[in-house]
């Protein structure tokens, strides 16, 4: 008999009609003569309960249906006759697919977040990891739907690169030399004439270098991709491995991508509440009881638009009126979380976009402002996380460009095509990235952004 997919029989009232499901044990409970299963096969958060009538069945079978075990049940649809679901099956068949011992893990308690970090091969099979991941699929989801609606081209730019996007340095070498015997040159120096790419590559930090040069050949794109960051920070928001969104668009202003920014997200997060209730409803329930509202509330109100200046004068009247921040607050300091989150969640009470942030804070390729003091950037700021999303207009002028990039000291052998761009053909163009998993963070109401994606890689962490 074809399987049919928990998600669909939770939906039928054929009443009578006999389906085949399969799925992994969650409970198994009842009496002697009738025993209840919850099977869940990852579908749904919802599990499709399964009334077995022991005699007649072999006691071998019963005894081998455990939490965490896999079967195939052939059932009958029936009227659920308690509460907590609309339809059952009454169990005609069972095999056994995949018995599951007495050391499994994952048994029927509360268990940490960091436990299940170190169970990472099963965690999935939880319900709030079930809940996270299938809203993660969503958000993937809504976020190709929306640039294909608004006539954007998908752009895969490379995962391996010579060029650091950020100007940090803080990036993984990706090389096939013996590193037990490194060649050098007379300077002392790695010598990589004889590395596979001739040259020193690494990870990508970013795609936004080469996205530009798709926005200025196909008018607006957008990159969605894994990016890498070697730096050694082990906080809530911070990962080694982490996905990347970034449009660039032709002709657009900071205005347009301001705009292009808060149409973006507020289309994912009502893409999440048209299709991911159940989902919601349980980590609302069960992680953060005013995740639901937080979502509608970001949903309902304009995103305020606020200087950087403005931004500072702000948080330095809350110092003066006896508010305690850890990290200091002055005109030129590069804000922490702490003091994003209290523009929003005190002071605004609504999400906001901080622009105009002075040129040393930012990176090289940020259009500078008539003040030659600040950029054309933009940050967009929400409750629970901060920075979501951060973009600019980017430099179009060759010479200004230059001229940052010498002020900086930024070695751009390597960088000869980027720089091109700006004597063929410039036009004014700006984007964005958004990283995927803070907008999960966001949407799910998980506190540490190793619970948003499958597989964390971290300082000292990379198993499975």
């Amino acid at each position: 008999m074809e399987r049919t997919k928990i998600v669909d029989v939770l939906q039928r009232t054929d009443y009578g009609t006999v389906v085949n499901v399969k799925g992994w044990v969650r409970t198994r409970r009842g009496s002697k003569a009738v025993n209840f299963i919850a099977l869940n096969d990852g579908s749904t958060i919802k599990n499709i309960q399964i009334v077995v009538d022991v005699e007649k069945f072999d006691d071998a079978i019963i005894k081998d249906i455990t939490t965490g075990a896999c079967i195939s049940v052939d059932g009958e649809l029936v009227q659920s006759q308690g509460k907590g679901q609309s339809v059952e099956l009454q169990c005609r068949n069972i095999e056994i697919l995949g018995v599951c011992g007495a050391d499994y893990p994952l048994q029927k308690k509360g268990h940490t977040m960091e436990f299940l970090r170190e169970h990472a091969n099963l965690r999935m099979r939880t319900n709030t990891f079930g809940a996270v991941f299938r809203i993660r699929h969503n958000m993937a989801m809504a976020i190709h739907c929306y640039f294909h609606e608004h006539g954007f081209f998908y752009l895969n730019t490379p995962i391996i690169t010579a060029s650091d996007c950020e100007g940090a340095g803080q990036m993984f070498q990706v090389t096939t030399k013996n590193l037990y015997d490194l060649k050098k040159d007379e300077d002392g120096k790695i010598d990589y004439s004889d590395d596979f790419f001739g040259k020193q590559a690494s990870l990508t930090v970013s795609g936004q270098l080469e996205g530009e040069l798709g926005a200025t050949a196909l008018g607006a794109i957008y990159t969605f991709g894994p990016t890498f960051r070697a730096e050694n920070s082990n906080t809530p928001r911070h990962l080694a491995e982490f996905w990347m969104i970034e449009p660039e668009v032709a002709f657009n202003d900071i205005t347009d991508n301001m705009n292009l920014a808060e149409d973006f997200i507020k289309y994912c997060i009502r893409w999440a509440l048209d299709n991911c209730a159940d989902d919601l409803e349980f980590l609302n329930q069960f992680v953060d009881k005013q995740l639901i509202e937080r979502l509608h509330f970001v949903l309902e109100h304009d995103f305020v638009r606020l200087a950087y200046t403005e931004g500072i004068k702000i948080l330095e009247e809350a110092v003066q009126n006896g508010h305690k921040f850890e990290f200091p607050v002055y005109w030129g300091a590069d804000l922490a979380s702490e003091h994003e989150r209290y523009l929003v969640e005190q002071h605004f009470k609504r999400p906001v976009i901080l622009t105009d942030y002075p040129k040393e804070i930012k990176a090289f390729y940020m259009k500078m402002n008539d003040d030659n003091k600040t950029v054309r950037a933009m940050d967009v700021l929400f409750p629970q996380i901060g920075e979501i999303i951060g973009g600019s207009e980017r430099e179009a002028d060759y010479d200004k460009l230059m001229g940052r990039i010498e002020e900086l000291n930024i070695p751009m052998k390597d960088m000869w095509w980027y720089l091109e761009t700006r004597k063929w053909g410039s036009c004014p163009h700006s984007g964005f990235g958004l990283g995927f998993e803070r907008l999960i963070l966001f949407v799910t109401g998980m506190q540490n952004i190793r619970d948003v994606i499958p597989f964390p890689r971290t300082p000292k962490n990379a198993e499975f």
